[in-house]
């Protein structure tokens, strides 16, 4: 029995991660929808080479600064841990659950999440090779400390500190790298007038861009429902269960609150803002996918599409410019997530006080040590490409290839 229960919480723990990882298609997809055509195939490059890089980086180091360290520390260590794994006699015994590649497959997933975030809001204007160097850090180090901090076992799990799946370790962390980035990237060549008014710059492929929202939306069901970590007993089945429930009903709250808000505001439907409110309904429930019941997982999910859409608004007046919400969707999403895990979970002594000492905690060490990152970038090797470059597009001067050949002006005016 106890080898069947292994092999079906070690199956559902790899289903699971693999259905994160194509959450990778889904930012891939989304970014190269919200962006002009010219920047596309440099998006999708950033999109593949970063989930290499960032399995690669917590394979060599991540993962054993993330879990091998002692309980309730600060500092984590750099202790090995892949290469082992659980013995037929400690399965017997019950002394394990599942599989530890299992788990490492599980894990490694999660930090592309956190640097995908990144990817979007520094898009049409930093430098790819720099990209990719920060890449190296942020899912190296960075990720893994922070992580270490919640999921390891580290000072903020002994606090109390609750984020289920990671509205804060992913979401909110990947989000503060971008607002680091972006600070010192500064915005798109005309996206603001003279007078700082945003202009908007729209994307080249909205159903590219729908298509990524919906990949993303059913790789949630991974990221939370995984989370759960076990399937193979009722109590766990059912939580299971009630997790994807919350999950979708959270994603539509945050579709139909967004859908109203652009209509009663602007009188048309805005589909980029209509698909953030799906992801940001997504990130909001992912701090507690459990304990809501599926009515409140909803108005979470609602309370979390109008936060972004009024989140994109504002940071718009002070020229933060994402050009795909990313810093909203995930970054102010993410803190109200977390702050919203107290009013479904205080019968276990969930502290509102705790929850703000861990954001706060997590965005600092997040901001600060990316901020410091994409300084001696900037100041060393640059991180932004010229005006021309930029006027040209990314396609071309980091890729030599265009996205859409017989659109480039070149082929248009010779016929081709």
């Amino acid at each position: 029995m106890n080898e069947l229960k292994y092999a079906l919480d070690t199956f559902y723990f790899l289903v699971s991660g693999a259905l994160v990882m194509w959450m990778a298609a889904g930012f891939a997809m989304l970014e190269a929808g919200l962006v002009r055509s010219k920047n596309t195939t440099e998006i999708l490059a950033k999109n593949v080479a970063l989930f290499a890089i960032a399995c690669t980086m917590y394979l060599l180091f991540g993962y054993a600064i993330m879990y091998s360290s002692p309980e309730g520390g600060i500092m984590p260590n750099f202790g090995a841990l892949l290469g082992l794994e659980n013995s037929a006699d400690d399965v017997a015994a019950g002394k394990a659950n599942h599989s530890l590649y299992s788990d490492f497959f599980f894990q490694v997933v999660f930090v592309a999440t956190a640097m995908s975030i990144v990817s979007g809001a520094v898009a049409e204007r930093m430098k790819l090779t720099a990209f990719l160097v920060f890449c190296i850090v942020l899912t190296g180090f960075i990720y893994p400390v922070e992580g270490y901090w919640k999921w390891g076992s580290g000072f903020l799990h002994k606090m109390g500190f609750q984020d289920f799946a990671g509205s804060a370790v992913v979401h909110m962390a990947g989000a503060a790298a971008a607002l680091a980035g972006v600070i010192l990237l500064g915005p798109r060549r005309g996206k603001y007038d003279a007078k700082g008014n945003a202009k908007g710059i729209p994307g080249a492929n909205l159903p590219m861009a729908t298509l990524g929202t919906f990949i993303l939306w059913l790789g949630w069901f991974g990221f939370n429902g995984g989370s759960q970590l076990l399937l193979s007993d009722v109590e766990n089945a059912n939580a299971v269960a009630r997790i994807f429930v919350n999950t979708n009903a959270a994603a539509t709250g945050g579709v139909i609150a967004v859908f109203i808000y652009t209509k009663i505001l602007y009188k048309k439907a805005d589909l980029t803002l209509i698909l953030n409110g799906a992801l940001a309904g997504l990130v909001a429930i992912t701090a507690e996918p459990l304990t809501p019941t599926p009515e409140i997982a909803t108005l979470i999910g609602a309370a979390g599409g109008v936060i972004a859409s009024v989140s994109v608004s504002l940071l718009d007046k002070v020229k933060i410019d994402d050009p795909v919400g990313a810093i909203s969707v995930h970054g102010t999403v993410g803190i109200f997530g977390v702050l919203a895990v107290p009013l479904t979970n205080d019968g276990e002594g969930v502290s509102f006080w705790t929850q703000l000492i861990g954001l706060a905690v997590i965005f600092a060490w997040v901001f600060i040590t990316s901020f410091i990152v994409w300084f001696l970038l900037k100041i060393t090797m640059g991180i932004r490409v010229t005006e021309e470059e930029e006027y040209v597009g990314l396609d071309v001067v980091d890729c030599g290839l265009e996205a859409y050949p017989e659109f480039a002006p070149s082929n248009a005016s010779s016929g081709q």
